[in-house]
């Protein structure tokens, strides 16, 4: 079982000072097409990244998967080919065990950077990332793991 959905009202406020207006217009990823892999994830509201500006932007979105399951987030290609933008972390990782945890519901968050000499302008609703779910294996002889997360980005070594 996977699924994607929306965070509640009260998160999606209090991480992105938006409405409930807002937080109506948008909705869930999807694929655009039936062979498409990624889950196409919209920007909740217009915005601008300048050259050599780092933006961190809120989806309004949360994911649960299957335990041997992991959603990664890319860029989108067209947005690499011919705006020269990328995911600071190129790849993001989305484990299991984000999902409703204590600290922020598990709200994803993406961080991008402009290496154009253009700015990229966006507006609400345009497709900005897409999430892949795929399967991931561990080793036969790894020991039982008891840690459970306690927070949100960077809490696995916490």
């Amino acid at each position: 079982m996977r699924k994607f959905e929306k965070i509640s009202l009260e998160q999606f406020k209090k991480d992105t000072g938006l409405t409930e207006k807002e937080y109506e217009l948008y909705s869930i990823p999807k694929r655009s097409t039936k062979y498409s892999a990624g889950y196409d994830f919209m920007a909740l509201t217009d915005f601008t990244i300048n050259p050599n500006e780092i933006k961190l932007i809120p989806t309004g979105i949360k994911a649960d998967m299957n335990e041997d399951e992991v959603l990664m987030i890319y860029i989108r290609s067209s947005l690499g080919f011919k705006f020269n933008l990328r995911m600071c972390n190129q790849v993001g990782i989305i484990d299991k065990d984000y999902y409703n945890n204590k600290d922020n519901e598990g709200h994803i968050f993406v961080k991008i950077q402009n290496e154009g000499d253009k700015p990229k302008e966006f507006k609400q609703g345009e497709n900005i990332v897409q999430g892949i779910f795929t399967k991931f294996l561990t080793v036969d002889n790894e020991d039982t793991i008891e840690n459970e997360r306690s927070g949100g980005f960077g809490s696995t070594n916490k």
